[in-house]
């Protein structure tokens, strides 16, 4: 069977830029990667294709070749894919760490350190207006004993004497496309480069110990459930002088009894009575900063909804404040006495109601009536 062309397996054009090449790339090792394809033999084999004509078109001297002279003329009998690192690099990102990086554990650099997640509880109104809260945070810290050594004091580390402190290892592999180049960390030091011959008894050679830090939080006004605030260097410590990891702030807010929110918007229900309603009244409305008077219109209707401008939540970035919408609601009085009630029948007379008073017969003389 032929062996295909490299470009086509690529999906470019010979004329393709190294831009294009690489883009290309990086779409098409995602797209057949085993770990996506898992007992896919189809899969599999196309991944491979797409590492054979990308480790040849990636570079200028044998795409030269390849142009000129074909298949014949680039030598796939030593192909390293350790130099495919920052191509499996934005892979990994791509995969958001699934990636399975068998083709490069190349040891990195320092490690910054990892991200810390705290969860806090506010009350409705410091939610609303900001606060300063001061909380515990237990974070990995240099430990005090050995100065984050990791080795006994009085003692220092050796280099490793399997990867001559490189952190690294290479093994020589022959596959169906040639002898592949590994490279995993050393398992010696597991790739520091560095041995502890007697490790801290503090902190058993790690270099690091559990510490409680106080911090304050300044709490912007109008943050809301669900809002998430990032404290920068303020996680768990690097590897080797790395920066600090970064803590997240989670925030809850309890419900308030009497407003509702939704977004930057307030919602409040306020009871009116039948005469306010009828003839309009001067009512107070209550609001986060205390009651404010409003003028009800005459003939309003139980269930209608007014606004308040700016009298809501603050914006947490930028000026100004959403707004309150209060919903009156026709409250109807109960346990009238006689003379109330009358005032009532005279009042639905003088509008030309037929008022008549509701039966009052018993239930059990209501049945009597139906079989009779």
């Amino acid at each position: 069977m032929a062996v295909r062309d490299y470009y086509e397996i690529l999906e470019v054009s010979k004329n393709a830029s190294s831009e294009e090449i690489k883009r290309s790339f990086r779409r098409l090792a995602k797209k057949y990667h085993p770990d996506l394809n898992p007992n896919d033999s189809e899969a599999e084999k196309k991944f491979k294709e797409v590492n054979e004509a990308y480790e040849v078109l990636s570079d200028e001297e044998k795409r030269a070749r390849y142009d000129r002279y074909g298949h014949a003329g680039v030598n796939q009998q030593g192909t390293d894919f350790g130099g495919f690192g920052d191509i499996f690099d934005d892979l990994f990102d791509i995969f958001g760490g699934g990636f399975s990086r068998g083709f490069n554990n190349r040891q990195r650099g320092p490690q910054r350190g990892s991200d810390i997640r705290y969860d806090i509880t506010l009350e409705f109104r410091e939610a609303v207006f900001g606060v300063n809260k001061q909380i515990s945070v237990t974070r990995m810290e240099e430990c005090t004993n050995c100065d984050g050594t990791g080795a006994k004091p009085g003692t220092t580390k050796t280099t490793c004497p399997k990867c001559k402190g490189v952190g690294e290892l290479r093994y020589n592999q022959q596959t169906p496309f040639g002898r592949m180049v590994r490279v995993m960390p050393c398992d010696e030091c597991n790739g520091t480069g560095e041995i502890i011959k007697e490790k801290c008894d503090h902190c058993n050679g790690t270099g690091k110990e559990q510490k409680s830090k106080k911090i304050t939080i300044n709490i912007p006004a109008g943050v809301d459930d669900g809002n998430v605030i990032t404290l920068r260097g303020e996680g768990n410590i690097g590897e080797k002088n790395a920066p600090r990891g970064d803590l997240y702030v989670y925030i809850r807010v309890k419900e308030d009894p009497l407003f509702k929110r939704e977004g930057n918007n307030l919602y409040v229900t306020v009871p009116i009575t039948f005469t306010q309603a009828t003839l309009g009244a001067e009512i107070e409305i209550p609001t986060l900063e205390g009651n404010v008077s409003y003028s009800l219109p005459e003939g309003t209707k139980s269930n209608s909804t007014f606004r308040l401008k700016n009298k809501g939540v603050p914006y947490v970035r930028g000026t100004g404040r959403g707004d309150l919408f209060f919903t009156v609601e026709i409250v109807i009085p109960t346990n009238l006495n006689d003379k109330q009630k009358k005032m009532l029948i005279d009042m639905s007379k003088e509008f030309g109601e037929q008022y008549k008073a509701p039966n009052k017969k018993r239930f059990f003389d209501k049945v009597k009536d139906v079989f009779h």
